[in-house]
């Protein structure tokens, strides 16, 4: 069986940057669970398309990006404590400059895994109501558990384990990028004022 999982985030940057965050897949193992660590093992990156030119100079990235076609290694730990590794392969099979990209699981521990990765300007105001244009990041997540030849398992895994495992996955991630974000990217342009201008 399949199962659909969605959920967003506002972040508080221009969207040339955040994109140019997500499509490096190294920076991909400092938004997973801790426990996990999770390893870029191997990277055939497949360059994109030029990308397009910021208006703000400030915006102009030179960082690696996985263009279509680009296949990814890593490897994780399954449980807490575990001393094995389990392998994840992706693909990237979509790739539109600042709008999009998709990577879907060729190797790993799913059935079937295809992750949409989507971006949108928005500009809203923070707490202290100063108007900040940022970014909507949009997962759109369609996978297969394990154990696909036998539906009940299949379901039973769901409902205890990945489904809980999946929310929290990208809960953590949202959680990470909070903190992280501000750093890398406060190293290119200002963090946005958190008080209105007098």
């Amino acid at each position: 069986m399949r199962y659909h999982f969605k959920t967003q985030q506002w972040i508080p940057y221009p969207i040339e940057l955040v994109f140019a965050y997500f499509a490096n897949p190294h920076n991909l193992p400092g938004l997973t669970l801790k426990w996990q660590q999770f390893r870029l093992e191997e990277a055939t990156i497949v360059p994109p398309p030029p990308r397009p030119l910021a208006p703000d100079p400030s915006h102009r990235l030179n960082t690696v990006a996985a263009g279509n076609g680009s296949s990814i290694t890593f490897s994780f730990r399954p449980l807490p404590y575990s001393p094995a590794r389990l392998p994840w392969e992706s693909k990237i099979s979509h790739f539109v400059w600042n709008q999009s990209f998709a990577d879907l699981m060729v190797r790993g521990p799913f059935y079937s895994w295809e992750h949409m990765h989507h971006f949108e300007t928005e500009t809203r105001a923070n707490s202290s109501g100063v108007l900040v244009q940022g970014t909507l990041v949009k997962d759109d997540l369609e996978y297969s558990p394990p154990g696909k030849g036998n539906v009940l398992w299949s379901r039973a895994l769901q409902t205890t384990f990945v489904h809980p495992m999946v929310k929290r996955i990208f809960r953590e991630r949202q959680e990470k990028l909070i903190t992280i974000l501000p750093v890398v990217l406060g190293r290119i342009v200002p963090v946005p004022p958190t008080t209105p201008p007098e």
